[in-house]
């Protein structure tokens, strides 16, 4: 059978597929990379053997949590951009992308040094998260809630910035808070 006729994966399978991403994402965002697929395997109730199946690398394990946290970013956005107005749906947007992409940098790092290119396999959800952000950005310059000058090359930059600088903040919550609160202030219009 050919790779663009794959079979859909049987139920069973497709939630251990889930599960193995779910505590693979959770165990590298928290501990790091280089936790051993050993110990995903038994942290998710499966055998080696079935994360294997599903991931043939850990390489591959990594490339599917980053895809799909992009994703999950993506549906997230456009949630927002239906459910809220547009200065809010942009400021929970701006906090969202920064609180979902932490460990991102060591995930791409650990994927470059095998000589995979997770550019390639991110390009899809990337292009539709920058889709969702410029018009995140246009909605709240038109609420007049975000600066006009603001291009959005220059928002992914702060994005960018902004996360690095949350992770080396590390897990306090009222720190975290007044960096928001002052990139949002610089944000709005004077």
């Amino acid at each position: 059978m050919s790779g663009a006729q794959e079979r859909p994966l049987r139920a069973d399978a497709a939630r251990n597929r889930a599960r193995l991403l779910d505590v693979a994402t959770e165990v590298f965002t928290t501990r790091g990379v280089g936790v051993p697929t050993e110990e995903i395997a038994r942290a998710a109730g499966v055998g080696v053997g079935t994360l294997f199946r599903h991931f043939p690398t850990k390489e591959a394990l990594l490339e599917a949590v980053m895809v799909r946290r992009l994703e999950s970013i993506a549906a997230q956005s456009a949630q927002l951009t239906a459910d809220s107005e547009p200065a809010e749906a942009f400021f929970a947007c701006f906090r969202l992308v920064v609180d979902q992409s932490a460990g991102k940098n060591e995930f791409a790092q650990a994927l470059a040094a095998a000589g995979v290119d997770a550019q390639a396999a991110l390009q899809e959800p990337s292009k539709a998260i920058r889709a969702q952000l410029a018009g995140l950005l246009v909605g709240a310059q038109r609420a007049a809630a975000v600066r006009p000058e603001l291009g959005l090359s220059e928002l992914i930059a702060l994005l960018v910035g902004t996360t690095t600088m949350m992770e080396q903040l590390g897990a306090d919550p009222a720190a975290r808070q007044r960096m928001f609160e002052v990139i949002f202030d610089g944000l709005r219009p004077r």
